[in-house]
């Protein structure tokens, strides 16, 4: 996956009525550990990694590259969003388009942080980069994630075998209103 291009980076903090969405700090770190070693969070995602491989892994301030965002509420962080280029993506119908990506603490899931923290920045990112169309995909097996894409505008492209299970690969155009 290759960085936003042109797009300066990091942006200001995004703000929304709850949240903030933000580049990565140190005081992050424990978190990132939580998010990718949470079976919960993970089961879509192929599954957590090892804690104890991430504790020696990660870097003081992890993800910080273009595209990263940390979902903080209150302070602390509940999620992380990435938008990336979707290089050597699976299916053409995403290659070179913009993919969303997102993972939430289960403590955190509920609550509409996901919608508002995504709908944030796909708002900035039109902000930036007008006209470009967005990808999502995700096991179509996931309700919750099926119900955020459709929630956010993104439509049905194709539906496909990957990680042995179904994928769901939707599309957001630019412009599309969410609800």
């Amino acid at each position: 996956m290759e960085d936003l291009g042109s797009v300066a980076w990091p942006p200001e903090p995004i703000r929304t009525e709850r949240l903030v969405l933000r580049r990565s700090e140190p005081r992050d770190r424990a978190t990132f550990v939580e998010l990718l070693a949470s079976p919960k969070v993970n089961a879509y995602l192929g599954g957590p990694r090892p804690r104890d491989e991430l504790e020696r892994e990660l870097p003081a301030a992890p993800e910080q590259w273009a595209g990263s965002l940390v979902v903080d509420l209150d302070g602390s962080m509940i999620g992380h969003i990435l938008l990336r280029r979707a290089t050597g993506h699976r299916r053409p119908a995403a290659a070179g388009k913009l993919d969303l990506g997102y993972m939430f603490l289960p403590r955190a899931w509920g609550f509409g942080y996901a919608a508002e923290a995504c709908e944030a920045a796909l708002g900035w990112l039109a902000g930036v980069l007008p006209g470009e169309p967005v990808v999502l995909t995700t096991q179509s097996a996931n309700v919750a994630s099926m119900r955020l894409a459709a929630k956010l505008g993104f439509d049905e492209v194709e539906r496909f075998e990957a990680w042995d299970a179904e994928q769901w690969l939707g599309m957001r155009s630019p412009g599309t209103p969410s609800d």
